[in-house]
């Protein structure tokens, strides 16, 4: 039998640092043997709290302490990067699965296969957790891409959510009317603008390796002709995803590409019907191939990893993971819950149909994927801009990919 722990995780903003655990100080190599550290950047709600409370009930069926130290990403990533080369790293770390291989590379993170009860999640899930083909991480939720629509809009333009690229195009000229474009979305100079390009990218059976195939053209001619039409803002080119979801809540987008974590934003606004299919394909009949988005946890090296990994499955456990997934809106890592969840919340429909296709963005390039998402994110700015023809602007992208230190 465990002893009993205390029943409250701490949790401390990363400015808010003291030398002295008690005091909301923590992450150190010196803090007590009953105490577990954990690093993440849920700084926002309902992630916040509901992460809190799952570690405090994994806390007391673990019997640890378990201290909490939250920052933004921004801050987080290099923090762990230094502490991971100095093996100085907290003994549990939730990070953005992108960022996960380049924590691998420093070799301060334990290889979880066979420590974990991964049973029937989706390869896809385990796959963005793995590095050289290793798995460092786990997520007990992902989240993707899919296309919302207004339904009020659409009926009374007499259309139905398009299906394949040549109707979207279509639709989002139809729909552009006065004061409303057809279509939002993100194109943003930072990873978020590649991200939301992705599913055009890989949809025209291109590969973030080679970004001046012609199928990559193919991709950027036609995403960059939804911009030369009118049916997108040029403003999108600096607009976040949030900003997206206000132009459509706003009724200045008639279809916006975006996440589930927008369904209880969007939810929350009177009168709005609104719809979510998944991302039109290229062709009719064929699935998207979205992102798969979404944070994994990873246990560092050291003294106690072995109560760090049992702490990391109850967090994985089917119950907390329903618990995390709902109040986020996430897809469950695995089916059996997925499919329990997608009962209670329909609209996450969409986003759990494009998860067992969904690709990691850093399977391809492992550490590499960040220059390769500068480039590619450089690329979509100068094309969308007339600067450079997307032939061009992907030449010049695949040329500062494969002249870069990560690659």
């Amino acid at each position: 039998m465990h002893p009993r722990p205390r029943a409250a995780v701490a949790a401390c903003a990363a400015l808010a640092l003291s030398a002295v655990l008690g005091g909301c100080g923590l992450i150190t190599a010196d803090t007590p043997a009953n105490t577990l550290t954990v690093a993440d950047y849920y700084t926002a709600e309902p992630g916040n709290t509901a992460l809190t409370s799952i570690l405090d009930t994994c806390g007391a069926d673990t019997g640890v302490d378990v201290v909490r130290e939250v920052m933004p990403r921004a801050q987080l990533v290099p923090k762990l990067l230094r502490d991971g080369a100095a093996r100085t790293l907290p003994d549990l770390i939730l990070s953005d699965n992108p960022d996960l291989p380049k924590l691998a590379s420093t070799g301060a993170l334990l290889p979880l296969d066979g420590r974990l009860d991964t049973d029937g999640f989706y390869d896809s899930v385990l796959a963005a957790g793995t590095y050289k083909g290793t798995l460092y991480g786990v997520a007990p939720g992902v989240n993707g891409l899919a296309l919302f629509y207004d339904k009020d809009a659409f009926r009374k333009a007499g259309l139905e959510p398009p299906t394949d690229w040549k109707q979207l195009r279509a639709a989002a000229r139809k729909l552009t009317q006065g004061h409303r474009y057809g279509l939002a979305l993100s194109a943003v100079g930072t990873e978020e603008g590649s991200w939301q390009y992705e599913p055009f990218l890989w949809g025209a059976g291109a590969d973030l390796d080679d970004l001046d195939s012609p199928r990559s053209v193919s991709a950027l001619s036609y995403w960059t002709s939804l911009f030369a039409d009118g049916s997108v803002s040029k403003s999108a080119l600096s607009w976040q995803q949030s900003d997206v979801a206000e132009q459509f809540i706003g009724h200045h987008a008639a279809m916006m590409v975006n996440g589930s974590w927008q369904l209880a934003a969007l939810d929350a606004v009177k009168g709005l019907d609104y719809g979510v299919v998944p991302l039109p394909g290229k062709v009719s009949g064929t699935a998207p191939v979205t992102p798969l988005g979404g944070e994994t946890w990873a246990v560092p090296k050291g003294d106690k990893q072995d109560k760090a990994v049992e702490l990391l499955d109850c967090v994985l456990g089917r119950d907390n993971m329903l618990r995390w997934a709902s109040l986020r809106a996430d897809v469950p890592a695995d089916p059996a819950v997925a499919a329990k969840l997608v009962k209670r919340q329909p609209d996450l429909a969409p986003f759990l149909a494009s998860v067992p296709g969904a690709r990691s963005r850093t399977a391809e390039l492992g550490t590499g994927y960040p220059t390769v998402s500068q480039a590619l994110y450089t690329a979509l700015q100068e094309a969308a801009t007339g600067r450079r023809t997307p032939a061009d602007a992907l030449a010049a992208a695949q040329r500062a990919a494969a002249t870069s230190d990560d690659n």
